[in-house]
This record gives structure tokens, C-alpha cells and sequence, in this order.
């Protein structure tokens, strides 16, 4: 299998690679196409990454690598929040998450910067395989946002804080 990889600003994308994204989406989140177009155009901002996997012209995986901010006491820093993992069903279990995943590691230090995920349980051993961690939800905190899920994080370097205040929206 050849497969063709990019990574693209929002503001670079074409509207059928937004429609791409958003049928996508709508194969594992079955919230219908138009309210993951309304989530897309409400959430995703125009320097958000998107990391997409192409096969045949068809979009077969994708993630996003939304460009927030986080507070280390009052200091900004901005970070990547990882979102949105997916592959098409029928392309599952054949490594491609690994080239994606590797995309995004790439990307997230080629721009130097930390980067945060929210994961359920089932999923934290799959991240682990990527040099993310599990972080401390007393360390962590979620500004705009309330979970019960995993937070996880890479790429972070001799940044030594009690407290990490960070925002999904913002």
C-alpha cells in the first residue's frame, strides 16, 4: 500500500477536504454529517494542523492538532490539543494509526510544543506506544472543559510546575 500523508493550516484546506474530514468522522461518531460540519466550523480555528492519510485519492485517516493555550502559573504557553483520531473501518489494523501517529509527533516538535490529549482507559496503552504519558489530573487542569477521562501529554522538557492550567477552546 503507497500512501500519500499531509499536514495542512485550516486556512489551507479546500472545502472537499473539509466535507472529507467531516464524512469521516461521521462513520465513528455518528452525530450525522452536518453536525460535525457545524463542530467543525464552531471548534476548529484557521492554524489548527490537520494530519491526514490519503489511499487512492480517499481520506482513510486523519487527526488535528488544534492550537491552544496553556498557563503555567500565570505565564501563557501554547500547546497542540490532539484530537480526533480516526481511520476508516476498513483500513483498521493494518499500522496506518503508526504512520499518522508518527505524522503527528513530527509535527508537534518540528512547531516545539507540548501537546495534551483526552483519552478513555481502553486507549492509554495505544498512546503509551508514542511516548505519551499519563498526567497527574492534580497537575492538569481543564480551564473550559469537565472529564473523566485521561489526560496525557508529550513533548514536554524541563518545564517543572506544580499546576498546568490549559483550555480546548480557547
Amino acid at each position: 500500500m503507497q500512501f500519500v500523508l499531509l499536514s495542512k493550516k485550516t486556512y489551507q484546506l479546500k472545502n472537499c477536504q473539509i466535507n472529507s474530514i467531516c464524512k469521516l468522522k461521521n462513520t465513528h461518531w455518528n452525530y450525522g454529517y452536518k453536525s460535525n460540519l457545524e463542530w467543525f466550523k464552531k471548534n476548529v480555528k484557521s492554524y489548527d494542523i490537520h494530519n491526514l492519510i490519503y489511499y487512492n485519492s480517499k481520506l482513510i485517516g486523519y487527526t488535528v492538532l488544534r492550537d491552544r493555550t496553556l498557563y503555567i502559573k500565570k505565564k501563557k504557553l501554547k500547546y497542540f490539543y490532539f484530537d480526533t483520531l480516526i481511520i476508516d473501518k476498513k483500513y483498521r489494523s493494518k499500522g496506518i494509526s503508526n504512520y499518522l501517529m508518527k505524522l503527528n509527533d513530527h509535527v508537534i516538535k518540528q512547531n516545539n510544543k507540548i501537546s495534551l490529549l483526552i483519552c478513555k482507559n481502553n486507549l492509554i496503552k495505544f498512546y503509551k506506544k508514542f511516548d505519551w504519558k499519563t498526567a497527574s489530573k492534580k497537575k492538569f487542569l481543564i480551564s473550559d472543559k469537565k472529564t473523566n477521562n485521561n489526560i496525557m501529554y508529550i513533548n514536554i522538557k524541563n518545564i517543572k510546575v506544580h499546576k498546568y492550567v490549559f483550555s480546548i477552546y480557547k
